[in-house]
């Protein structure tokens, strides 16, 4: 029986979900916009966040247990450079999952997933006019 178990399988094992959560947390971070599944966006928004919260406050401890999340030296250095000082005043709530329809391959649902209050670039927008 599934009691009181949180979080999302993704028909993969644990170990997989992990590596693709840290990757996909590391594209996020990087790119700030990522083009994802439905259900995969829903359950990085439960990794990612947390994320942001710690980066807020820049010290030793919390860089630790970031890069042990992470494992990404560049990822973590804009955590706490460029993404915890823009956030200071935002209480939660980093990060914005837009539907973008269904998957041409297989019909499954995707999602643009972006941080909010990012910085507007023309190329990311012609991007996303061309899918």
């Amino acid at each position: 029986m599934r009691h009181r178990q949180s979080g999302r399988q993704l028909n993969r094992n644990s170990s997989h979900r992990k590596a693709m959560f840290k990757n996909m947390t590391a594209s996020l971070v990087d790119h700030e916009i990522i083009k994802t599944t439905l259900p995969k966006a829903k359950e990085l928004r439960r990794v990612v966040e947390p994320l942001i919260t710690r980066a807020k406050v820049d010290s030793v401890e919390n860089r630790r247990l970031v890069f042990a999340r992470v494992r990404d030296r560049d990822a973590v250095t804009k955590l706490f450079n460029e993404l915890g000082p823009r956030y200071n005043e935002r209480p939660g709530g980093y990060i914005r999952i837009l539907k973008c329809g269904l998957r041409v391959g297989d019909k499954a649902p995707m999602a643009l997933v972006e941080l909010v209050d990012r910085p507007i670039d023309g190329d990311l927008m012609e991007e996303d006019d061309d899918e």
